[in-house]
C-alpha cells in the first residue's frame, strides 16, 4: 500500500496550516514544529510570492489530502463519485473523507492522529460489526459499530491513547462508550462538524477545469 512518507511537520509548513498529523504533539506550542516555523520548507520558504488561483486551488487538494492520508489516485476517484451523488460536490467529497473506518477511529479518540488510526486498522485492532476489518479506507455507514477487539483492549497502547484523547469532542454524527472501547455512528457526516478547515469549493474548481 503506497503512503506519503514527508515529514509530517513538513507537510504543515508547505500547506501553511496545522493539519494535526502527529496528534497531540501538534496541540502543544512548544513541541509544534509548526508553531516554531510557520514558513515553506525549503531555502527560498522565507520569500514572499503571490500565488495564483490555480496555484490555491492545487495547495488546498494537497492541504485535504495530507490531512486525510488519500494519495492522489484514491482522492481523484472519491471526487468523482462525489460529483456523481445528488447534493454539493464539494460538501459530499467531505463526507467521504469523514466517513473513512481510520477517520471514524481517530474522531472517536482511539488513536491520536489519523496516522495512529491507519496503523492501528492495519494491525487489526477493531471490530467492525464483530468483525476484523483492516482496511483504513473502509467507508463507515449509519448504524454501523466500532468495538476495540477484546485483546487490545488490554494493552498499554489504548490506555495511553485514552488519555491523551480524553477531552477531544466526539462529533455530533457519532456516539463512543468509553467503558467498552467502542463507537457507533448515529448519522451522516455534516461540514460543519470538520474538526479542520478546507476550502472544498477550491477543490471542485480544480477538478472542474
Amino acid at each position: 500500500m503506497s503512503r506519503n512518507i514527508e515529514a509530517s511537520c513538513r507537510q504543515c509548513r508547505r500547506e501553511g496550516a496545522k493539519l494535526y498529523l502527529k496528534g497531540e504533539r501538534c496541540y502543544s506550542t512548544n513541541k509544534c514544529a509548526f508553531e516554531r516555523r510557520p514558513t515553506p520548507p525549503g531555502q527560498h520558504g522565507k520569500r514572499r510570492t503571490k500565488v495564483s488561483e490555480y496555484g490555491l486551488q492545487l495547495r488546498e487538494k494537497q492541504k485535504a489530502k495530507r490531512i486525510y492520508g488519500v494519495l492522489e489516485k484514491q482522492f481523484r476517484g472519491y471526487f468523482e463519485i462525489a460529483e456523481k451523488q445528488k447534493g454539493i460536490t464539494g460538501h459530499n467529497l467531505l463526507i467521504h473523507l469523514e466517513s473513512r473506518l481510520d477517520n471514524v477511529v481517530y474522531r472517536l479518540g482511539l488513536a491520536t492522529s489519523r496516522k495512529e488510526a491507519r496503523q492501528l486498522v492495519d494491525h487489526e485492532h477493531f471490530l467492525i460489526n464483530g468483525k476484523k476489518l483492516n482496511i483504513p479506507s473502509y467507508i463507515m455507514k449509519d448504524g454501523d459499530v466500532i468495538e476495540v477487539r477484546p485483546k487490545s483492549k488490554k494493552s498499554q497502547k489504548f490506555k495511553d491513547i485514552l488519555e491523551v484523547t480524553e477531552n477531544r469532542t466526539v462529533a455530533a454524527w457519532l456516539s463512543k462508550d468509553v467503558e467498552t472501547l467502542s463507537g457507533k455512528v448515529i448519522g451522516r457526516p455534516a461540514v460543519e462538524d470538520l474538526d479542520v478547515e478546507i476550502a472544498e469549493h477550491l477543490i471542485v474548481e480544480l477538478y472542474s477545469k
